[in-house]
C-alpha cells in the first residue's frame, strides 16, 4: 500500500521548473531514498510532501489523505528532520524537545517522558540542560532527529540526515533509523550520500533537473545501468583515442572520465582482453550506486 503518493506533481518558481510532473509512490514501512545532485529538486519535493510549500500543479496523498484538504491531519503523523539547524538557541536541549511537543498537544508529563527517552536513544541525556550553542554539530544533528520523533510519527522525512556527522555519529544515526524501520516507521530520506542510500534504502529514486530518471532497489539500479562490475582503464592522452576505438569495435558500453575509462556490463572477461597492452592499467571492481549516479546525472557541476 502506498503511504505517500504524488500524481503529476509540478513546482515552479517564476521561470524555474523545480519539479517536473513527478509521479511517486512510497510503500508503507519502507525506507525510500531521493538521490540527486544539488538543484535536482529533492528538497522542493520534500517541502511539498510535508505541506510546507504548495504544488503549482498535481496532487499529493499521505496515508490516503489529500494534502490539499487534510494538511493538518497529515502534519500530525509526520516527523520532519530538516537539513538546516533550526533549533531554538535560547532554550536548553530538553526545553527544545518539550517546546516542540506543544505543537502536537502532547501532555507535559508525556512530553517529558518521550523527551528523556529520545535523548537516551541518541546518547544526549547528559546534555539535557545544555544550551544549543554548547553542542557540537553532530549533537545538534542528533537532537534534530530526536525532535522529529517526539510525536511518534508514522512517517519520518529526513533531509540529509547525516550531513556533517563524523563516522561514529553517522553509524549511530543509521542504526537508529534501521531500528525505526523494523518498528514499521516509513522513512523518506533525501540524501547525496551514496553509501547511506545503499545501506538504508529499500528503493531509491535518482532525480535530476526536477525529474525522476530511474527508480528501483539500489542493487537493481546498479545491475540495470552499469552491471555488477566496472573495469577501469588508466589511459594517457596519446592512448585514449586508440583505446576508445578498440572498445567501440567490440560494442562495449563505456564512459570516458578523464584519466580513466570506465567500462560497464562486461559479461565475460575475454571481452576486455587485449584492449590494453599492460594489465597494470586495468582494474576490476564492484559497481556501486555512485557509478549509476554519475551515468544518469553526469559529472559536471550544476549551479
Amino acid at each position: 500500500m502506498a503511504i505517500i503518493k504524488t500524481k503529476n506533481l509540478t513546482k515552479k518558481f517564476k521561470d524555474l521548473l523545480a519539479i517536473d510532473d513527478v509521479n511517486l509512490e512510497v510503500e508503507e514501512g519502507e525506507c525510500f531514498g531521493l538521490l540527486g545532485p544539488n538543484g535536482a529538486g529533492k528538497t522542493s519535493l520534500i517541502r511539498m510532501i510535508t505541506a510546507v510549500s504548495p504544488p503549482t500543479q498535481g496532487d499529493i496523498w499521505v496515508l490516503g489523505n489529500d494534502l490539499k484538504t487534510c494538511s493538518r491531519q497529515v502534519k500530525a503523523v509526520l516527523g520532519v528532520v530538516p537539513q538546516l539547524d533550526n533549533l531554538d538557541p535560547d532554550l536548553t536541549v530538553l526545553q527544545n524537545l518539550m517546546t516542540f511537543a506543544r505543537y502536537f498537544n502532547i501532555p507535559k508529563n508525556e512530553a517529558y517522558r518521550r523527551s528523556m527517552e529520545l535523548l537516551s536513544l541518541f546518547e544526549l541525556e547528559n546534555k539535557r540542560n545544555s544550551h544549543i550553542r554548547e553542542l557540537s554539530g553532530g549533537m545538534k544533528r542528533r537532537l534534530l532527529l530526536a525532535r522529529g520523533l517526539i510525536n511518534i510519527p508514522k512517517i519520518i522525512v529526513l533531509d540529509e540526515p547525516t550531513i556533517g556527522l563524523d563516522p561514529q555519529a553517522k553509524y549511530l544515526v543509521w542504526h537508529k533509523l534501521t531500528e525505526l524501520k523494523s518498528q514499521g516507521v516509513t522513512q523518506l530520506i533525501c540524501t547525496q550520500n551514496m553509501e547511506e542510500a545503499t545501506t538504508l534504502c529499500d528503493r531509491v529514486a535518482i532525480m535530476h533537473q526536477g525529474k525522476i530518471l530511474s527508480l528501483d532497489t539500489p542493487q537493481k539500479l546498479i545491475l540495470r545501468h552499469v552491471g555488477s562490475e566496472v573495469w577501469e582503464i588508466g589511459v594517457n592522452s596519446e592512448e585514449r583515442d586508440e583505446t576508445i576505438k578498440k572498445l567501440e569495435s567490440r560494442g562495449l558500453d563505456f564512459e570516458d572520465v578523464g584519466g580513466k575509462i570506465h567500462v560497464f556490463h562486461i559479461e565475460a572477461d575475454e571481452l576486455i582482453e587485449g584492449v590494453v597492452n599492460s594489465p597494470q592499467r586495468l582494474r576490476r571492481r564492484p559497481a556501486t550506486l555512485e557509478d549509476v549516479f554519475f551515468r544518469l546525472t553526469g559529472r559536471s557541476l550544476v549551479e
